[in-house]
């Protein structure tokens, strides 16, 4: 993959993460369309590189938050803080369980399977249809609603479905406030992103070979600014429930994938 493939990637990857629309899905199409050919080892590593900057996008853009959840924590008592930072590592289990025990399996999905991802975007676009018909409440996340949340960003670890739009439709569909459910789902993949990465460091599975190190530089450089941009895009159109034009977009590109895996 060339620098200039790797920064259209980047950049796709940056504004798909935060908008409802599937990061991993763009991101196989993308491949595809420049004649991408790495084996599923490389190409996840290369996605892993792109969320990775995308995480740290969403540090920068929460980092008041974030600041305010650490001061919490060292608080006496059992305060707000640190009921959401047992709601995030709550609603981390299940891609965790997925994460450790179906790992070489969920790689097979990263090879140009077009076919799935257009299936998936449907039911993506599907999710943000009936989420955005969901009236808004000033109802906080339950721990119990965390779980159920965490279930769907399991789900979303397939390319296609949006992990954003999965999440914060779920969350929106439990009853909890559309505002409390964009600030949840953004700040729940942090820990796992990291986490991805440092296991894959200390197992040796994350190897940048010198003749790929400038595209990955220019992927995550590409990302990272992108995602600062869409993730303030996306806080914005939450609040105003504009998820439905979204779920047009996601029923669009899903059935030109499906087409372009049947007929090309």
């Amino acid at each position: 993959m060339n620098i200039i493939d790797s920064i259209i990637l980047g950049i796709v990857q940056g504004l798909t993460e935060f908008l409802p629309v599937s990061s991993s899905g763009h991101l196989e199409l993308g491949k595809a369309i420049l004649g991408d050919h790495s084996v599923p080892e490389e190409s996840l590593l290369f996605t892993v590189v792109l969320h990775f900057a995308t995480a740290l996008s969403t540090l920068v853009i929460f980092r008041k938050d974030i600041l305010e959840i650490i001061k919490g924590l060292f608080k006496p008592q059992f305060n707000e803080d640190r009921q959401f930072v047992i709601k995030i590592i709550i609603s981390m289990l299940p891609a965790v369980f997925v994460g450790l025990f179906f790992e070489e399996q969920l790689e097979q999905f990263f090879g140009g399977n077009i076919l799935l991802v257009g299936f998936m975007l449907l039911i993506t676009g599907l999710l943000l249809y009936l989420a955005d018909k969901a009236k808004d409440t000033n109802k906080k996340i339950s721990f119990k609603n965390a779980l159920i949340i965490g279930v769907s960003q399991a789900i979303a670890m397939l390319p296609g479905i949006s992990r954003s739009g999965a999440t914060i439709s779920t969350s929106v569909l439990l009853g909890n406030d559309k505002t409390k459910a964009a600030r949840f789902s953004f700040l729940m993949v942090v820990p796992l992103i990291f986490g991805k990465i440092a296991k894959d460091i200390m197992s040796g599975d994350l190897s940048f070979e010198s003749n790929n190190i400038m595209s990955l530089s220019a992927g995550f450089i590409a990302a990272f600014i992108a995602g600062l941009f869409a993730c303030t895009w996306m806080i914005a159109i939450v609040k105003k429930s504009k998820l439905q034009y979204f779920a047009i977009y996601c029923f669009i590109v899903g059935l030109i994938a499906i087409g372009f895996s049947l007929f090309n």
